[in-house]
């Protein structure tokens, strides 16, 4: 951990910066997830999905910033390089072979969903540990992870 003045108590700042980082290559799995989906969609929705996976990837790059930052606010080292997303995401690894709009939402709305709870436990370990802030940048990723669940999830309810 590096110095900083920030109030937490360093167990606190310490725990949380782990667990962020955990979320950290989770979130940029899940951007890439969704670039893959964006890139390799086809068939009748291609366009509508072609332009949903586009904002999922965009809404994840946001969320790779937001945990980033917090971690070195937090006095910890922010780590986004490959090696450790391809090690240690806990996302269920995202199938290349598909190329259908139907096959695209489930995999992407099962990688969303997944993420969501994974953000859902680190949440509460930061209520319990009273990191307001952390849990505040948590919540406002939750609540756009659900939304981009509701979006994708649509399209696989229309298609049935």
């Amino acid at each position: 951990m590096h110095p900083t003045k920030n109030s937490l108590p360093e167990k606190v700042r310490v725990q949380m910066a782990t667990d962020l980082q955990e979320r950290l290559v989770d979130s940029i799995d899940l951007s890439l997830q969704a670039k893959q989906a964006h890139w390799n969609v086809k068939g009748p929705s291609f366009m509508s999905l072609h332009e949903l996976f586009d904002k999922i990837a965009e809404a994840s790059e946001g969320y790779v910033d937001l945990i980033a930052e917090r971690i070195v606010q937090l006095g910890g080292t922010a780590v986004g390089t490959r090696g450790p997303v391809d090690r240690k995401s806990s996302l269920p690894v995202y199938p290349v072979t598909i190329s259908s709009g139907k096959e695209h939402v489930a995999a992407l709305s099962h990688a969303l969903a997944f993420y969501g709870e994974s953000l859902g436990t680190t949440l509460a370990q930061a209520v319990e540990m009273n990191d307001a802030d952390t849990a505040d940048i948590l919540t406002e990723i939750s609540r756009s992870v659900d939304k981009q669940l509701w979006f994708v999830e649509a399209h696989g309810q229309a298609a049935d």
